[in-house]
């Protein structure tokens, strides 16, 4: 059974923010699918990276490593597309458009350390974290809070059929 709030989120147009608190956008901000964040490289060309992602339920935070050469491309032009999506029939898509603000940090980014949870389980990011967490370990920070988000589940919201689809 829908509820009005379910009806009244169904109903929004392609880059309302308040899609994120659909069901579709709820279950991939939770998944363990790969984001995969679109940028400008510093030389002008598109570049999409899969990353593994934590949802804070205000921004998508992502991180890498100091020195990796998105870094200066992203702080240069911080326009950003995350597409966060599953491989099923029919394919459950989230589309978010914002800004990417990268800090510094010494030592590893905390949601770093949440996503290897989320995806890896307490062990394996255990291991993992044990490897990376050492003394000199820099890393960047990459929070992208939405200002566009689109959702496509190709049942009830599909490509172009909703208003604001571009």
């Amino acid at each position: 059974m829908t509820t009005p709030r379910t009806t009244e989120i169904e109903s929004l147009p392609q880059g309302d923010v308040a899609l994120l608190e659909s069901a579709v956008a709820q279950r991939l901000l939770s998944s363990t699918e790969l984001a995969r964040l679109g940028y400008t490289a510093r030389d002008g060309t598109p570049r999409v990276l899969p990353m593994l992602f934590h949802w804070n339920g205000a921004e998508v935070v992502m991180s890498t490593f100091a020195g990796a050469h998105k870094i200066a491309a992203l702080r240069e032009r911080p326009s950003v597309a995350i597409t966060i999506d599953t491989a099923t029939a029919p394919p459950e898509i989230l589309l978010i458009r914002g800004r990417a603000e990268v800090t510094d940090v010494d030592g590893v980014v905390e949601e770093y350390a949440l996503a290897h949870r989320r995806y890896y389980g307490e062990e394996q990011a255990a291991a993992t974290l044990a490897e990376v967490d050492r003394p000199g370990t820099r890393m960047a920070r990459i929070a992208v809070r939405p200002d566009w988000v689109g959702v496509l589940d190709f049942q009830t919201r599909v490509p172009g059929v909703l208003a604001g689809a571009s």
